[in-house]
């Protein structure tokens, strides 16, 4: 197994009297996509938001290539697609890309992006459109575009075939599988348990707040 890209240990977060992670404790592999599944109200929501830094913890420890996660360097080699993504309505698909890749440090390639919109089935031409004018599907893969575009070492991904047809589905799997065989690091979080089996190496559930199941998957083909 690789060396741990991300690490959480013994985390524990309680809102009010209500106790949503008991003693969270597993690694995320570098180079390797790990499932987070599990029903809702499991804790996988609290554990993405903790990771990131959107809530504290009330003890234990996270750590992203060696650093605390709550330091801004820990969150600099990482990109994130939320559940409900949505863009600024108001910009162009180019215009919010060349934004994204503006913050993320990196420039701006036509044809690089444009091989990413054909990668993810999403036509050149929504470049040019304003996000209104997006279904939930060309929103879902805009958002996916600009993560991957961002060339950062881990990618957390929450719910990322929300709103995708079938065959966008089948693009995003095989785009998920080249980031990783590229030596990228994926979290990805999913209610769907035959979309993590395969993408993903190892596959964790989390229930009432515990790591109650850690399966290893077969390599892919």
């Amino acid at each position: 197994m690789s060396e741990p890209l991300v690490r959480f240990r013994a985390v524990n977060k309680s809102f009010g009297r209500a106790q949503v992670l008991r003693g969270i404790d597993f690694d995320v592999p570098a180079g390797e996509c790990v499932g987070l599944a599990g029903l809702n109200g499991a804790g996988k929501t609290t554990l993405i938001k903790c990771l990131l830094d959107f809530c504290d913890l009330d003890s234990g420890a996270i750590e992203v290539h060696g650093v605390k996660h709550h330091r801004p360097q820990a969150r600099a080699r990482l990109a994130f697609l939320p559940e409900r993504f949505t863009a600024p309505y108001f910009l162009t698909g180019r215009e919010f890309i060349a934004m994204m890749l503006q913050l993320f440090g990196s420039r701006y390639e036509e044809e690089r992006v444009r091989a990413m919109f054909a990668a993810l089935d999403l036509e050149a031409a929504a470049l040019e459109q304003p996000v209104r004018a997006y279904s939930k599907g060309m929103t879902q893969k805009l958002g996916l575009a600009a993560c991957f575009l961002s060339g950062r070492d881990l990618y957390v991904l929450d719910e990322p075939m929300s709103g995708l047809d079938a065959k966008a589905r089948v693009r995003a799997k095989d785009l998920l599988l080249k980031v990783k065989s590229d030596g990228r690091t994926v979290f990805l979080i999913s209610h769907s348990l035959a979309d993590i089996e395969e993408v993903c190496d190892r596959m964790i559930v989390p229930h009432l707040g515990t790591r109650a199941f850690l399966r290893c998957i077969e390599a892919h083909g």
